[in-house]
């Protein structure tokens, strides 16, 4: 038997099966139930036929982590409709290049960020406008929580959906040029969030506290998995770790998402306060963008006492396909010999390392090359750019997603990220992990951030620079930093240039942008 897959599969079951439940927590802590929620988004799905909104259509989408950004994003998908989620911190200049290339018919937008729409509506081809609340906002635009007052949820008849419609076009950050959207389907989303519930062990015990931004490759799916699964939804506009530390404790937080800088963050706030790691029941997270030093991860399990999971995937797949949650790897080799690797394949994920010659490197947990997948919860394409869509399947072997970052895999079938491709440093013909070096300058007490890139080297070609951001109070030297790093590393891999700031730049999703580090440290030396 053949069933459609879609999104829409993980709302009907959190309605049918916990419709009595509180599903979701707003940030000023209003409850739903998922009755209650389920005919809140019917009411969206309502008005927003009202507005002219149907199927295919494109609907960006930008606001922080909050209930209705769930509703929404579900009642888009009821109409057949596209969602567009967008990143809330970027400028109204990326703004207008998103929405003019996805050819948006509708904006929805938190009243935070609206008047960054406002600064460029004219330029961009959506018609429908709406904001929450709109009396905070200037400019002509329709009240949200007024449509839904005057919408009849009985009224919406859901979109034929295909599994193969698209469901959502998710922009890249554009840090290497024009931003490109990513087209996934219902069924790559449907299934990205099966294979994501079981490696998270996810269950309708668990409350998930929104701290990934619910934009980010709509949330790396947990509005479905945890809608499905029927666990609760404690939404934090936000992220600051007071506020997350009260929400752990009044909703019994027992799962949430960070990259290192998130977790750097929350281990600060518990260190300098003594507030409670958990409420009555464990707390584990998962962690992605740039690999967690062993020192982070040695600090969140034995002196929070959350169980950290290390997953990995990028925008266009899924972006999950490896996971580190492996008990009998960590009880035969070691935790930290496990879980500062990205670990092995997700079910019906097939991964592989190659060479320039899209042949497989070798398993000496050495030899770099890169990562290429292939699975159901892959992107279908980018939208409106066939030709980056055939590079990114066809570079070095046919057929294949090519995601740009470099690794080693070992006998056991585990890879460890070393670097993205454009982030390898190539010094007197050695190739370089960046993230190497940034693993072992972590263990340096004194250092609270870093960022290592190659910089040109008269002799070497290039060399590694270390840009360090110093713990409140350290007196670090560059000498010093140097002489650390010799001890810890072999010394062709060690920085000779050490420079001190006061932070480093990254995209919103905790990723330290070195494509603007280059930039700006690129004169020679030696």
């Amino acid at each position: 038997m053949h069933r459609q897959m879609t999104t829409l599969d993980f709302l009907d079951r959190g309605v049918d099966v916990y419709g009595d439940t509180v599903g979701v927590v707003a940030h000023d802590g209003t409850e739903y139930t998922y009755a209650e929620f389920g005919e809140r988004v019917d009411r969206a799905a309502a008005a927003f036929s009202d507005l002219g909104i149907k199927e295919g259509d494109r609907v960006a989408l930008l606001s922080p982590n909050t209930h209705w950004f769930l509703e929404t994003l579900f009642a888009i998908n009821v109409l057949g409709a596209i969602s567009v989620p967008l990143n809330y911190r970027l400028i109204p200049e990326d703004y207008e290049y998103i929405l003019d290339d996805c050819g948006a018919q509708a904006v929805i937008a938190d009243r935070e960020y609206a008047e960054k729409v406002e600064a460029i509506r004219d330029q961009v081809p959506a018609t429908a406008f709406v904001a929450n609340p709109a009396d905070r906002v200037d400019g002509d635009w329709r009240d949200y929580e007024s449509l839904l007052a005057g919408a009849d949820p009985g009224e919406v008849e859901r979109s034929d959906i295909d599994e193969d419609d698209p469901a959502t076009i998710n922009y890249t950050s554009g840090t290497t040029g024009d931003p490109k959207g990513v087209v996934r389907t219902h069924r790559t989303e449907h299934y990205h969030a099966l294979i994501t519930a079981h490696h998270t062990e996810i269950t309708d015990d668990d409350a998930y506290l929104w701290t990934l931004p619910m934009f980010h490759v709509n949330g790396w799916g947990y509005p479905y998995v945890i809608t499905g699964v029927g666990g609760k939804h404690v939404c934090q506009r936000h992220f600051d770790a007071a506020g997350a530390f009260e929400r752990i404790h009044a909703h019994d937080v027992t799962y949430l998402c960070g990259a290192p800088t998130v977790l750097d963050s929350l281990i600060d706030h518990y260190q300098n306060t003594g507030v409670a790691a958990t409420g009555e029941k464990p707390v584990r997270i998962a962690t992605a963008a740039s690999p967690p030093p062993e020192a982070t991860i040695r600090t969140v399990e034995d002196e929070l006492g959350w169980n950290i999971l290390h997953v990995y995937g990028l925008t266009e797949t899924g972006p999950l396909i490896t996971t580190s949650n492996s008990p009998r790897r960590i009880e035969s080799q070691g935790r930290f010999a496990i879980k500062t690797r990205q670990g092995h394949a997700m079910l019906g994920t097939e991964l592989r390392v190659v060479d320039e010659d899209g042949e497989d490197v070798p398993a000496d947990d050495e030899t770099m090359g890169e990562i290429v997948v292939r699975g159901n919860q892959v992107m279908d394409r980018y939208w409106n750019k066939p030709e980056r869509t055939h590079e990114a399947f066809n570079d070095r072997v046919d057929g294949w997603f090519h995601t740009g970052d470099f690794a080693s895999i070992d006998e056991r079938r585990m890879i460890s990220i070393k670097d993205r491709k454009k982030d390898i440093i190539i010094s007197g013909g050695e190739n370089i992990s960046s993230v190497e070096v940034e693993d072992a300058l972590y263990n340096h007490r004194d250092i609270e951030r870093v960022a290592v890139i190659g910089v040109p080297h008269e002799k070497w070609g290039e060399t590694p620079k270390a840009i360090v951001v110093s713990a409140s109070g350290a007196d670090l030297t560059e000498e010093g930093v140097i002489e650390f790093a010799r001890d810890n590393l072999a010394h062709y891999k060690c920085p000779t240039v050490v420079e001190f700031v006061d932070d480093l730049p990254e995209t919103s999703t905790g990723k330290i942008r070195k494509v603007e580090l280059r930039e700006a440290h690129d004169d020679p030396v030696g």
